[in-house]
């Protein structure tokens, strides 16, 4: 899969806020016959190309979110960022925005320059032709039609490369990209809105609402920002969800719904297709036991995809037919049963827990296997990163793997 980077246009690049001024003249140093800049400096800029790149979250896929900074002698001097796919690479942008004063100067750059033709030419002739006498990138980029073949281009040409400056930071911000490029798999992330004591609804099936809109809006955020959202039969029929995108501006993510019996009815609101795309997994028995209900849902615009199964689909057969479909990221907003399936075959990355200052006493739990671990083959994630969000709690988890 090929990918292009955008960034924004125009000249608006050294405003107040984003600017930072370098030490004098004498903390730069020589490398053989380059003016470069000490580690702190390089530190600084990559924070702002990175600050930049984020500025394309959710409107860049299948790409990654790129930024570039080019600088000349102690001043920024042009910038850009991937905005929207298909549009001109944030090297391109920003070599504009620099015009002759490119030449001789410093590219910070958040990933590896292209060197293939995809929706535009390569980056790295376009480096080459301005002039830029040395390129500082954060991380190789995982695509097999660049991973290495950019710095190589660049080097043969006399660029000095320089690569590693916020590695992590830029791998941790382009996580969907670099999963789905390593692994061919989609990146997984899981959202359950939960009380105190754990629970997503009550006694009689009711969630709505346990999380407060505060928290509401940051899972449209979510939603914008990931390919598809993935919901089960049961969280159909009891919650009845759209799964659009609505509280924030932002496009409507491919919708999944995993109905291994086909039971659903056609008239629940997610097959309402004209707003946004639904795809439905069913078991191959089902789908040749319910011809009818086939042909019902295909005719409101549904796309049908079995799985071979009895009626409990596989998790991991769901994610290579979403990845062949190009879907690189999928948020799961399930209950138990759903989730159980993800997080038990090590193919969940990352759980997005909301907690709401309510207890139920009972209800519903939001982990509940099939199967129950013991405490020594209980499954682990990361220390959470925790944000206050309206009344409730966002705890943020990367599950670790074996």
């Amino acid at each position: 899969m090929s990918h292009c980077r955008q960034q924004r246009s125009g000249r608006d690049f050294c405003k107040k806020e984003q600017c930072c001024p370098l030490p004098p003249c004498d903390t730069r140093f020589e490398i053989k016959g380059v003016l470069a800049m000490k580690s702190v400096e390089e530190f600084r800029f990559m924070k702002r190309c990175l600050l930049l790149a984020k500025r394309g979250e959710g409107n860049v896929h299948p790409n990654p979110m790129v930024g570039c900074v080019i600088v000349q002698g102690d001043k920024v001097v042009g910038e850009g960022y991937h905005e929207k796919f298909g549009g001109p690479h944030a090297e391109i942008i920003a070599l504009k925005n620099a015009g002759k004063k490119a030449k001789g100067a410093t590219m910070v750059v958040s990933l590896e320059p292209c060197v293939h033709f995809g929706k535009t030419p390569p980056c790295t002739d376009a480096v080459i032709r301005a002039g830029i006498a040395r390129v500082v990138i954060a991380s190789r980029d995982p695509n097999p039609l660049v991973g290495g073949k950019g710095i190589r281009r660049l080097r043969k040409a006399g660029v000095q490369v320089k690569i590693g400056v916020l590695q992590s930071n830029t791998q941790a911000l382009n996580e969907k990209f670099f999963k789905y490029m390593r692994t061919g798999l989609p990146y997984v992330g899981i959202k359950l809105a939960q009380t105190l004591d754990g629970k997503i609804a009550d006694g009689a099936g009711t969630s709505k609402w346990i999380s407060s809109k505060a928290a509401r809006t940051v899972v449209h955020r979510l939603r914008h920002e990931y390919d598809a959202v993935l919901v089960g039969a049961k969280t159909v029929l009891s919650d009845n969800p759209e799964l659009r995108v609505r509280l924030i501006r932002g496009r409507d993510p491919v919708r999944v719904v995993v109905d291994g019996r086909l039971s659903l009815p056609t008239t629940r609101a997610i097959f309402n297709t004209a707003a946004a795309p639904t795809w439905l997994f069913t078991s191959s028995r089902a789908a040749g036991a319910k011809k009818e209900k086939i042909r019902k849902l295909v005719s409101q615009g549904v796309r049908i995809l079995s799985v071979p199964s009895e009626h409990r689909l596989n998790a991991r057969a769901i994610l290579r037919t979403l990845a062949a479909e190009g879907v690189s990221s999928l948020l799961i907003e399930g209950g138990a049963d759903t989730i159980d399936g993800f997080i038990n075959q090590s193919l969940a990355d990352k759980l997005y827990l909301f907690v709401s200052p309510k207890i139920l006493g009972g209800g519903l739990n939001g982990f509940t296997f099939t199967t129950p671990r013991l405490l020594r083959t209980s499954i682990h994630c990361t220390t959470p990163t925790v944000q206050t969000i309206g009344e409730d709690l966002l705890l943020e988890l990367l599950f670790i793997h074996d």
